[in-house]
């Protein structure tokens, strides 16, 4: 049974705290993604893991068993990295043999292993290429490959996708999942790109400041994220000005909305954010206000309406086609129970 478990990791460079009192267990069998913004302590996390950096304090644990100083050499994990970090002058069969024949593997096994894993992202038919002579896509499956090879215990995976055009990101990414849940290895995942965690996650972390802001499962994160932060990090939002009217409802205008819960007190001046989907069109009882934008996108319409009152523009998602044209009056009704009340300092 394969767990990977920080506990009270914490991690400085110089001044800069890096990691503030990390916890985070990731289950076995589990991919958790770290999401957030550039030095936001993902990155340093997963390093901590691998043993590439050490922690100041706190500790990292493997199936309950302490690594924290352990070399990275010693641990048993697989590392994929944005840069792919193929050894040029291997063959992509070769280079997936490379861990098997550091750590003395008798000739046949390894054949037999090469085989199976390159069957598994399927790249067989290009055992024999170089790196220079397949695609950026392949190139980072035969460095997924070369990480499984040695059947490690957790695996990690550093922005595998960044490097890749917009296509290949979504096919790679659902393959990487796929081989993730077939062979059940507990994996830990770090992004910047929130469809990605989306997508891929059982679990998401979202990071600030070298702090984890909230871990749940992608459904949650979405719908009920646990601060402004994660709010706007995870999707889009909509901010609207509002003032408190009670512990469940705040006034947008003129009109009252209700929200799930408020810990201002009355009268305080807030932001409520709203994602484009809470807003709808109504034909009476709404804000009012003017389309200033239409964007077809297939399966729904994504509106901009400038409401009269507050003056701001909002985001209205509608499904299908919104019959609708710039210029064109237009009602907007909040649905705020999963509304995120921001106070304003």
């Amino acid at each position: 049974m394969t767990t990977l478990d920080f506990v009270s990791v914490r991690k400085t460079f110089g001044p800069t705290v890096a990691l503030e009192s990390l916890d985070l267990s990731v289950k076995e069998g589990e991919l958790i993604s770290l999401l957030g913004p550039s030095g936001c302590g993902k990155t340093t996390a997963l390093r901590i893991a691998a043993g590439f950096e050490f922690a100041d304090s706190g500790a990292v644990l493997v199936s309950n068993a302490d690594i924290t100083r352990t070399p990275a050499h010693k641990r048993n994990m697989g590392m994929v990295f944005q840069s792919y970090s193929l050894f040029p002058n291997l063959t992509v069969a070769n280079n997936v043999d490379f861990g098997l024949r550091t750590r003395k593997m008798n000739a046949t096994d390894r054949h037999r292993r090469v085989a199976e894993i390159l069957d598994l992202v399927q790249l067989i038919h290009l055992a024999d290429r170089y790196p220079h002579q397949i695609s950026g896509g392949q190139a980072q499956r035969v460095a997924l490959a070369r990480a499984l090879a040695v059947q490690p215990e957790v695996l990690l995976l550093d922005e595998p996708l960044s490097a890749l055009d917009a296509k290949v990101r979504t096919t790679l990414r659902d393959e990487i999942r796929r081989i993730q849940t077939e062979l059940g290895i507990t994996t830990l995942f770090v992004t910047h790109d929130q469809e990605e965690a989306l997508a891929i996650s059982d679990r998401i972390g979202v990071m600030s400041n070298g702090r984890l802001e909230q871990l749940d499962t992608p459904r949650e994160v979405y719908r009920n994220p646990s601060s402004a932060f994660v709010a706007r990090f995870v999707g889009s939002m909509n901010e609207l000005p509002a003032t408190v009217a009670g512990n469940h409802a705040v006034r947008v205008g003129e009109h009252a909305v209700m929200v799930s819960q408020t810990t201002q007190a009355d009268g305080s001046p807030i932001r409520l954010l709203v994602r484009p989907e809470d807003l709808r069109l109504v034909d009476d009882g709404g804000l009012p206000g003017t389309v200033t934008t239409c964007t077809f996108q297939g399966s729904a319409t994504v509106l901009g309406v400038r409401l009269d009152v507050l003056d701001v523009v909002v985001a209205v998602y509608v499904a299908g086609i919104a019959d609708l044209a710039p210029g064109e009056r237009v009602e907007v009704a909040i649905d705020g129970q999963r509304a995120v009340c921001e106070s304003i300092s």
